[in-house]
Parts: C-alpha cells; structure tokens; sequence
C-alpha cells in the first residue's frame, strides 16, 4: 500500500507534467497565430503576387503585385523556405503597415501553422512518457506528424 506521500508525489509529478505538455502547447499556438492571423483572417488585407528576386539567409526579397488598386511595392520581403527560388512567383497577404509578406492560402496556412505541428510532436513525448496516456500521445503525435508533413508537401 502507498502511503500518502507517495501519492502526492505521483499527482504532483502528474500535474507538473500535464502543465508542461499544457506549456508546450500553449507555446506552439502562440508562436503559430503570429503568421496565421494574417493568412486566416486576411479579408480587407492587401493580396498579390511576389517575384522573387533575391534571397538572403533568413529571407526572400522582391517587387510585388497587387490584385486589387493598391499601390505597387517595390521591394517586399517574406521568410524564405524551400519553394522560394529566384523567379518563382508566389501568391501572398502584406502585413498591415509593413512590406512584410505571408504565403497565402493552403500552403500558407500550412507553413504558418507549422510550429504547432513541432509543439504536438514535443508534448506527445511528455503525454506518453510522463502522463502514460499513450492514446492521446499517438493522437497528438499523429496530428503533429501529419501538420508537418502537410506543411512540407504544400510548400
């Protein structure tokens, strides 16, 4: 039989680990919605077309179309990834107030929600070792799996 400070060791050890899958998920939202609130909620936001001209190491730079009667831009720049070569033209959503750009659409999306899928794989490994809730780890493994493999295959 336990005793009771064995017990209240194993609730403590439990809830320090759900608070940190609980953190990592948290984190993984946060750090997503920087990007996504753009894409998602992107009605009465500037949409065009970028021509990449150049790329950096942390970033793509080149002139940008707009759809509508907005104003040309001549240099806008948007976080480089693997789709993003010299010429390539990608559809995007300015920033407000900037001449930062966003993927737009599904791959977009994707991209933007890319951290979360890490943050799901991460707590799946906290869930399943610390919780032993091994369903929901393969669960939360499986959505984090999928959103990133998403991710990398639309882009």
């Amino acid at each position: 039989m336990a005793s009771k400070r064995t017990q209240a060791l194993l609730y403590a050890r439990r809830a320090a680990m759900a608070a940190i899958a609980l953190l990592l998920l948290v984190a993984g939202v946060r750090s997503s919605w920087g990007t996504a609130q753009h894409v998602m909620l992107s009605k009465g936001r500037e949409h065009g077309t970028l021509t990449v001209a150049s790329c950096g190491g942390e970033t793509c730079t080149g002139p940008y179309t707009p759809e509508g009667r907005t104003a040309d831009h001549p240099r806008v720049t948007i976080e480089k990834s693997i789709a993003a070569k010299k010429g390539a033209r990608l559809p995007v959503v300015l920033k407000p107030g900037t001449t930062e750009a966003v993927r737009a659409g599904t791959p977009g999306i994707l991209h933007a929600w890319a951290p979360l899928g890490g943050a799901l794989l991460l707590a799946a490994l906290v869930v399943a070792g610390g919780l032993r809730l091994t369903r929901l780890a393969w669960g939360a493994a499986l959505a984090g799996g999928m959103l990133l493999g998403a991710a990398f295959l639309a882009l």
